[in-house]
């Protein structure tokens, strides 16, 4: 999941600020973990804990109150009883990498998204971009190459991923929706040749560049293996020591490029 967070840093001073380009500096001393990392640390808390997704995303989210979330989530997160609110937007792909990297088949994957979306993105469409980026991230850890990807990610949600970043990238604006944000993750990972290319792919289509390099990453991670030492020095200098301490916690639980069957033992612990 490291490559998950990474890609949030990375993307994060382009946010508001977009570019068209894969041609910038990976790393700026402007660049902070934003509220893609502290839920998706959330999310990789609740798994290793064992418990809802729920509590470990408002538990956490709540220490990290100006990390960026969006007005209808910070409402989530203060209220004392949160419901769903039937949103679509990207926080539900955002966040779920990490149900991709523990468990060990299609259906747990898809099941424990599902769980890890609806608390508050209930729509649909939030819990279909959940399941699509869990699902990317453990075809990519599992052995499936880039065509199997595609090919199965495209037959189960129905996203048009036979496009390229040049495709996509001269008519892309910023866009928080999860039809809108996924595909053109995936693709960014689908069109790379590196992790790093992911992400400079991810960001340089112009929209909400935090997030899809945030899910572009979780995939490119798995599927390549890794990060690269320098990233991982970069994203631990940046983060909180209690964020770190449970990213290495679960990484260390769950590697890339754990077979099913380590996966399964690793789950039963």
């Amino acid at each position: 999941m490291i490559g998950a967070i990474a890609g949030d840093i990375i993307g994060s001073i382009y946010e508001h600020w977009p570019i068209k380009t894969k041609d910038f500096p990976l790393f700026d001393d402007r660049c902070r973990f934003t509220d893609d990392t502290v839920l998706t640390i959330a999310v990789a808390d609740a798994i290793l804990k064992g418990r809802p997704y729920k509590l470990s995303l408002r538990e956490i989210g709540r220490q990290y109150p100006g990390a960026g979330y969006g007005a209808s989530f910070m409402r989530w997160l203060r209220s004392e009883d949160p419901k769903p609110y039937r949103s679509w937007g990207n926080g539900s792909a955002m966040r779920v990498s990490p149900v991709g990297f523990a468990f060990s088949s299609e259906d747990e994957v898809l099941r424990h998204a599902k769980m890890s979306a609806e608390v508050s993105h209930d729509h649909p469409e939030g819990i279909k971009g959940a399941q699509a980026a869990a699902l990317a991230v453990f075809l990519a850890g599992t052995g499936s190459g880039r065509d199997r990807i595609r090919q199965r990610i495209s037959g189960l949600f129905g996203y048009n991923l036979n496009r390229t970043v040049n495709d996509i990238r001269s008519c892309y604006s910023f866009d928080i929706s999860c039809q809108g944000t996924v595909p053109e993750a995936i693709i960014s990972f689908l069109d790379s040749r590196t992790y790093e290319d992911a992400i400079r792919n991810a960001i340089s289509l112009g929209g909400d560049s935090d997030t899809l390099a945030c899910i572009t990453g979780g995939i490119a991670e798995a599927f390549y293996g890794g990060v690269g030492e320098e990233i991982e020095r970069e994203v631990g200098k940046r983060l909180t020591p209690h964020l770190l301490e449970t990213l290495l916690r679960f990484r260390e639980k769950y590697k890339p490029g754990m077979s099913n069957e380590q996966r399964t033992a690793d789950s039963q612990d």
